[in-house]
C-alpha cells in the first residue's frame, strides 16, 4: 500500500463520511496531499447505500436542508454543486400520522401549516409566525454568524456565547420553548421532534437544535435524483478530480503518536506517515480504540465512558413489488405516548411494545430507485443503543415481524406478500459495520453539556496534528452539520499546518448569510446570486 506524495503537506483522513470527504475536498483544493483511508468496500460512511435486484436503498440519510453549506464544499474546489448533482425540492418536507388517523403535512410554507393547525387549534395556528420569530434569532447565530463553523475549542469562547444563549433561552430544552407557543400535541410534536433526526431526546436537548425547523424553512428540503448516495459519489467524484487518494477496505488500527504529536497511523500492519491525521470515525472509537492511553489526559477511558452517546436505530430495507401512495417522500407514523416512549429509549434503555418510526420512500420522487410500479423504502424505529443489553441476533426477526404486523394493519395491505428484498441493519451492525459506540447511530447525544465548548473539539486536545470531523465534534449530526464541522475543522487545520485561509465570503461566488441581513435567502434568491 502505498500514499501519494509530494512537496505539499500529507494528510490522511480516517473515515468516508460526508464530514471526512468534506474535509477531504477542501484540503486537496487548498494543497495538500490528501489520503482518505476507508474501513469498508465502498466510500459514504454512514450515508451507504445497498442494491438488491433493482431496489436502490441509502441507508443513512435521507434529505438535504441548506443546500448552499453544501455547494461551499464545491465552490472551494472552484465548482458547484449542481454540476455534479440534480437536487429536487421535496414537498411536502415530511407527513405526519398521529395515533387517533390524522395527519398534517409539514411544509416550509406559513400560511400553509396555519391552514392545517387551525383545524386542530386555531389559537396555534395565529402563534406559529410568533414561534418562528422566536427561534429566527437563534438560526441567525448559528447559521448567519456562522456560529457553527467556527471552534468552540477555548473556554473563551463558550464564555463569551454564553449570555447571548440565554438571552436567546437557547440553553432550554426544546420541548419547553415549542410548548410555550402551542397546545395541542400534534403542533407540539410537528415543531419539537427535529432533535431526534440528530440522536437527542426533545425533552432535553437545548433548544439552540430549534435551528433545524427554521433552516428547513427557510432553505428548503431536497432530495437527489439517484438518491443521497449520489452526493457521496459526486464528492468522491471531486476529490479523485483534485488529485486526491481513496483507499477502500483500508481500517486503521491505530494512529501513531511520536513527542505528542500525530505522525500517521497503522493499516494492515504497515505504517503511513503523515504530517496530519484526521479522523471521520466514530469519537469514542477515535480515543478509545485508536489513540494510545498515554497519550490521553483529557479523553482517558474513564471520560469516554463519561459521554452519553445517542440511541441507535432498528432499520428495515424493504423492496416491495406495489406502490401505497398513503405515503410521501418522508412519512412518520406514531405512537400515541412521546415522552414516555423516548423516556424507554433513551433512560430506561427497553425495547418497548409500542413504537414510532420514520419511513424514507425515495421513489415517490425517484421512481428509477425500484422496479416499475414498485417501492424502495426504509423503516427506522428509533432503539436504545447496546448499553440496553439487547441480544439482536434473537431478537432482530421477532421485532422485524412486529414492525411489518403493526405497517400492514395500520393501512399498507399485502405488504409481506409484496416483498421482494427485506434486510435489517441493528445496533450491533451499527458497532460492527461503523465501529460506532454502543452501536450509536448519530454519535454524540446532543445534550447541553454536551454541545459547543463540551463535545470533542475539532483540534485534538489530547494529541497535536490530530483533528476530528463529522458528526462526533462540533457542531454536531445532522448533514449540515457534519458539513459545517468540515468547515470548522478546516479552518483550524490552516491555522496549524500553514494552509490557505478557509474559503469564505471575501472570495467570489460565496454568499455570506449575515451580509444578505437578518433573514437568509430563499432558494430562488440563492439561485438569482448563482449559488444554486
Amino acid at each position: 500500500m502505498s500514499v501519494v506524495s509530494s512537496g505539499s503537506r500529507r494528510v490522511l483522513v480516517i473515515g468516508s463520511g460526508f464530514g471526512g470527504l468534506a474535509l477531504a475536498i477542501r484540503l486537496q483544493a487548498a494543497g495538500a496531499q490528501v489520503t482518505i483511508l476507508e474501513k469498508r468496500p465502498k466510500i459514504g460512511g454512514r450515508a451507504y447505500q445497498l442494491v438488491d435486484r433493482g431496489y436502490v436503498f441509502d441507508m443513512g440519510p435521507s434529505l438535504i436542508t441548506a443546500p448552499y453549506i453544501l455547494d461551499s464544499v464545491f465552490r472551494a474546489a472552484g465548482r458547484r454543486l449542481t454540476d455534479y448533482l440534480e437536487l429536487i425540492p421535496l414537498d411536502p418536507y415530511y407527513r405526519v400520522y398521529f395515533h387517533d388517523g390524522t395527519h398534517l403535512d409539514y411544509v416550509g410554507d406559513s400560511e400553509r401549516m396555519k391552514a392545517q393547525m387551525r383545524a386542530f387549534h386555531p389559537g396555534d395556528a395565529d402563534r406559529l409566525d410568533a414561534f418562528l420569530e422566536a427561534v429566527r434569532p437563534i438560526f441567525q447565530a448559528v447559521i448567519g454568524d456562522r456560529l457553527g463553523s467556527k471552534p468552540f475549542d477555548t473556554l473563551s469562547t463558550m464564555l463569551g456565547f454564553v449570555p447571548r444563549a440565554v438571552r436567546l433561552k437557547a440553553h432550554r430544552p426544546v420541548t419547553s420553548v415549542v410548548n410555550r407557543y402551542f397546545e395541542d400535541f400534534r403542533h407540539r410534536f410537528i415543531y419539537s421532534f427535529h432533535p431526534l433526526f440528530i440522536g437527542g431526546h426533545p425533552f432535553h436537548t437545548p433548544a439552540i437544535y430549534l435551528m433545524i425547523p427554521y433552516l428547513e424553512r427557510e432553505g428548503g428540503v431536497w432530495f437527489t435524483k439517484g438518491g443521497m448516495y449520489s452526493l457521496v459519489e459526486a464528492l468522491g467524484r471531486l476529490f479523485r478530480e483534485l488529485g486526491g487518494t481513496i483507499l477502500t477496505e483500508a481500517e486503521v488500527t491505530r494512529i501513531r503518536v511520536q513527542g505528542g504529536k500525530a505522525v500517521g497511523v497503522e493499516v494492515g500492519g504497515e505504517f503511513l506517515p503523515a504530517d496530519a491525521v484526521v479522523s471521520n470515525a466514530d469519537v469514542g472509537h477515535t480515543y478509545r480504540d485508536l489513540v494510545d492511553p498515554a497519550y490521553r489526559r483529557r479523553w482517558t477511558d474513564k471520560k469516554l465512558r463519561k459521554i452519553h452517546f445517542t440511541m441507535s436505530c432498528f432499520l428495515l430495507y424493504l423492496g416491495v413489488r406495489r406502490q401505497y401512495p398513503q405515503l410521501q417522500h418522508h412519512t412518520l407514523i406514531l405512537a400515541e405516548r412521546y415522552r414516555g416512549l423516548l423516556d424507554d429509549i433513551f433512560f430506561r434503555k427497553v425495547l418497548p411494545e409500542d413504537f414510532s418510526m420514520y419511513l424514507h420512500v425515495p421513489t415517490r420522487t425517484d421512481p428509477a430507485m425500484a422496479p416499475p410500479g414498485g417501492e424502495s423504502m426504509y423503516v427506522l424505529v428509533p432503539v436504545a443503543n447496546n448499553l440496553s443489553g439487547i441480544h439482536w441476533p434473537t431478537t432482530q426477526k421477532v421485532f422485524a415481524d412486529r414492525v411489518l404486523s403493526f405497517l400492514e394493519a395500520w393501512g399498507l395491505e399485502g405488504l409481506r406478500e409484496s416483498l421482494e428484498v427485506l434486510h435489517l441493519f441493528t445496533p450491533d451492525d451499527f458497532a460492527r459495520e461503523l465501529n460506532a459506540t454502543h452501536g450509536n447511530a448519530f454519535a454524540i447525544e446532543p445534550r447541553l453539556l454536551q454541545t459547543a465548548w463540551f463535545r470533542p473539539h475539532n483540534r485534538s486536545e489530547d494529541v497535536a496534528n490530530l483533528y476530528l470531523v463529522g458528526a462526533g465534534t462540533h457542531p454536531g449530526a445532522g448533514v449540515p452539520g457534519v458539513f459545517l464541522s468540515a468547515e470548522t475543522t478546516y479552518g483550524v487545520m490552516a491555522q496549524d499546518l500553514g494552509l490557505p485561509p478557509p474559503w469564505d465570503a471575501d472570495r467570489p461566488g460565496r454568499v455570506d448569510l449575515a451580509a444578505e441581513g437578518s433573514v437568509p435567502l430563499h432558494p430562488p434568491q440563492l439561485e438569482a446570486q448563482g449559488v444554486l
